[in-house]
């Protein structure tokens, strides 16, 4: 069995304080913390992500649209309605 000597924080004691939180050199309280050690003031909570961070971009739509005006240039095989359809949807005039 392999042991180890116990990080600071590892074991619950009374000289730490503050929550404890994950860090590359493993958990810390914020007495232990890498900005405690180097003297730094804690870091405060920033604002976080913008609000469209996590929004993609439907292919969907785009591709509808060139679904679209391929069935309406007949290159595309469709339906009779399907294809009167797609070339109203693009403004298709015929002569």
């Amino acid at each position: 069995m392999s042991a180890r000597t116990p990080e600071p924080c590892d074991i619950p004691a009374t000289n730490h304080d503050g929550e404890t939180h994950f860090y590359v050199n493993g958990w810390k309280c914020d007495r232990h913390s890498p900005w405690a050690a180097k003297g730094r003031p804690k870091p405060q909570p920033g604002p976080g992500l913008p609000a469209g961070a996590w929004t993609t971009p439907s292919p969907l739509s785009d591709s509808r649209v060139h679904d679209d005006r391929a069935i309406a240039s007949g290159k595309r095989r469709s339906s009779p309605q399907t294809y009167r359809a797609a070339q109203a949807a693009v403004d298709h005039t015929t002569t």
